[in-house]
């Protein structure tokens, strides 16, 4: 296993050494903040010294500097090389070990990797649902859920420090706002490790939801959405892009579970992670959002859930022919579509 461990956390370092460079520096910053607690094994909590970190950052960009040309390896297991991105084949052989692996690509085709305890597997539908526990190795970007091909990822350990980084965020901010009222349901002060468990155990059934709702949009979308996002380059036609297609996977998903069954604290920390850009053109979930804050009546977002479903798809819809009729001269008409038309 530990074999497997430093095959795969080099790959990440490599990953990582090719693409950190495209994140803009306050984020950069924050998520090796993140990624020296883990590596680290810093406890929640602890005040991260700024010289420790300082010499482990400058230290960490010189070995990316050293990596940044190099190949991905291959994971060796019983004497076999297997492709970093075999991963149905890779956890066939590890999961009787309690462990799983991931090998795919994220935002702007970065590579991901991870390795990490299995916590539990089950099938749903045709596809095959992980949630882990521990992160042996990992990226620095560490996504709580993740869909490749058919299989599901829910990392377990990796929610906990998102949501741990939120926690601490909240602290810089005396706000009212959907975090702070998240934060009100848990009584952190004085049970820190308590309701950070219990915290992640409520939000763990958000991210399969939305990864659940990813499942049903690619299988309206086909796979001419995903041919269609792998040629975008780095611009605002694909954020917007991604953003359409969150949408769509939390009306199909997320948010009817929420409106069901939820708590209160779940339905706060759904909006108070929503970004920027489906906030933007979505400004009617906010409204309703915000109304529901006011009278504790769901009514205006059960409502706009099936509304919202049917204008994302469309959008989505549209957005493919454009592409596949202008190809690269597409982007403006792309920009332009959303753009006219937000709900």
């Amino acid at each position: 296993m530990l074999n497997i461990q430093s095959i795969v956390q080099n790959n990440c370092h490599i990953s990582d050494a090719q693409f950190a460079g495209n994140y803009t520096l306050c984020i950069y910053l924050l998520k090796m903040r993140e990624f020296y607690r883990w590596e680290t094994q810093q406890a929640f909590g602890t005040k991260i010294s700024k010289k420790d970190i300082g010499t482990w950052l400058s230290n960490r960009e010189q070995e990316w500097d050293e990596l940044e040309n190099k190949d991905y390896s291959p994971i060796k297991i019983n004497n076999i090389e297997i492709d970093p991105f075999e991963t149905q084949q890779i956890n066939n052989l590890i999961n009787q070990q309690n462990l799983v692996y991931s090998g795919g690509y994220g935002m702007l085709g970065k590579p991901v990797f991870f390795l990490a305890e299995l916590e539990r597997k089950q099938i749903f539908d045709d596809y095959t649902l992980y949630i882990s526990s521990k992160e042996l190795a990992r990226d620095l970007a560490a996504p709580p859920g993740m869909m490749q091909e058919k299989n599901i990822f829910i990392r377990r350990e990796s929610l906990k420090r998102f949501i741990w980084e939120k926690i601490e965020e909240s602290e810089w901010h005396n706000n009212d706002n959907p975090l702070a009222r998240t934060l009100k349901y848990y009584d952190f002060k004085n049970h820190p490790e308590t309701s950070l468990e219990k915290m992640t155990d409520a939000e763990v059934e958000t991210v399969l939801h939305h990864e659940i709702g990813e499942i049903k949009a690619g299988q309206l979308l086909g796979n001419e959405w995903e041919e269609m996002i792998a040629s975008l380059p780095r611009s605002q036609a694909e954020l917007m892009s991604r953003a359409v297609r969150d949408n769509l996977a939390d009306a199909l998903s997320t948010l009817p579970m929420l409106m069901k069954d939820a708590e209160a604290a779940s339905i706060h920390f759904y909006f108070a992670n929503m970004s920027s850009m489906r906030k933007l053109i979505f400004p009617g979930i906010m409204n309703s959002y915000q109304e529901w804050v006011k009278s504790g009546d769901k009514n205006l977002i059960a409502k706009l859930i099936t509304k919202s479903e049917n204008h994302w798809l469309n959008i989505a819809r549209s957005l493919i022919k454009l592409h596949q009729k202008h190809g690269e001269e597409s982007y403006p008409h792309m920009e332009a579509l959303i753009n006219s038309n937000y709900l």
